[in-house]
């Protein structure tokens, strides 16, 4: 079983940055690509940004490219993901999810097979 933790998230005001954490542990997680997506109030959970397990492709919904960047560090057993969120925007408040998967370039949340609990960005005008 793979256990995600995301961290970081919070309140910020428009033009400002955050960068979230998702922490995978548990069984082996070789060979995983892992993501970010992001859910607001009454409206459909949307690809965010994705990363292979090597940290050398990288993927980007349009909304979010050249805002925000996603990176990861792989250790002996420990898999962290990054993404740093900068110019925020108000368009930017939802839950964000970190999620593993083995399809690379995908954008769809059923491509993935773990995820985390989400963490609160909100971002004020």
């Amino acid at each position: 079983q793979v256990e995600l933790v995301e961290s970081g998230g919070g309140s910020v005001q428009a033009g400002g940055s955050l960068t979230l954490s998702c922490a995978a542990s548990g069984r082996t997680f070789l060979g995983y690509v892992m993501g970010w997506f992001r859910q607001a109030p009454g409206k459909e959970r949307e690809f965010v940004a994705g990363i292979s397990w090597s940290g050398g492709t990288t993927w980007y919904a349009d909304s979010v490219k050249g805002r925000f960047i996603i990176s990861r560090e792989n250790g002996n057993g420990d898999h962290t993901a990054f993404l740093r969120m900068d110019s925020l925007e108000p368009e930017d408040t939802a839950s964000y999810y970190c999620a593993g998967g083995l399809r690379g370039w995908s954008t769809e949340a059923d491509d993935y097979d773990y995820w985390g609990q989400g963490t609160q960005v909100t971002v004020s005008s």
